[in-house]
């Protein structure tokens, strides 16, 4: 599983932290025993006699200013012999730099390998989503195709719909004119019937008319 940058880095950390220090621990830094020179041997930078003097005369008894004087001996000589355990040789210096430079080393590889495996996660994250992308592309592409077939076949309905309907229009448009001149023409037939038959009609009443005229006459 890839790691991210953050997990990467406390990763390195860790690896750093578990082999340099379990390995310093352990070695001690190859710290080797130091002929020390016996605390009775050395050479004190003061005068022990004198100060146990100066202490009697300030008011000290002999035993106490003796007391005194040992323990600043005592004291002064912990810090050198301190020293002198801790210390290391200068070859002992250069293969703990050693050991340093390889746990350098080591990480700096780790580090070249965490960067490639990210590298490569991230390659691999970028063609995932470059095939997703394409994936939603073509969807697209069909759902457009698609849409623009179901605007295409609505029209031509709708278009037939128009054309249905209008050519109803002309046809009943067709059959009014059919009636209306059929009414006409039944109109005009009327009104020669009846102009006949007012004809008819004065000419009966002026017969009428003067058969009584030349009756009563």
């Amino acid at each position: 599983t890839g790691l991210t940058k953050g997990e990467g880095k406390g990763w390195l950390f860790g690896l750093f932290q578990r082999d340099f220090f379990s390995t310093t621990t352990k070695e001690g830094y190859d710290r080797q025993p130091v002929d020390i020179t016996p605390l009775k041997e050395r050479k004190l930078t003061f005068d022990t006699h004198a100060l146990v003097q100066d202490l009697e005369t300030h008011g000290s008894d002999k035993t106490q200013a003796e007391t005194i004087v040992s323990a600043l001996t005592t004291l002064s000589n912990v810090s050198p012999d301190t020293t002198y355990k801790e210390m290391v040789t200068q070859a002992q210096q250069k293969i703990t730099v050693q050991q340093l430079m390889a746990h350098l080393d080591s990480i700096r590889r780790n580090m070249v390998i965490l960067e490639k495996s990210e590298f490569a996660n991230l390659r691999a994250e970028n063609e995932k989503m470059k095939i997703e992308l394409d994936q939603v592309k073509q969807q697209l592409i069909h759902e457009t195709t698609d849409n623009k077939l179901d605007i295409s076949l609505e029209r031509s309905r709708v278009t037939d719909m128009f054309t249905d309907q209008e050519k109803q229009l002309m046809e009943t448009s067709n059959k009014i004119d059919a009636e209306i001149a059929s009414l006409k023409t039944l109109m005009e037939s009327n009104k020669l019937e009846i102009i006949h038959y007012l004809a008819a009609l004065v000419f009966i009443c002026l017969a009428i008319a003067l058969g009584f005229y030349k009756f009563w006459k």
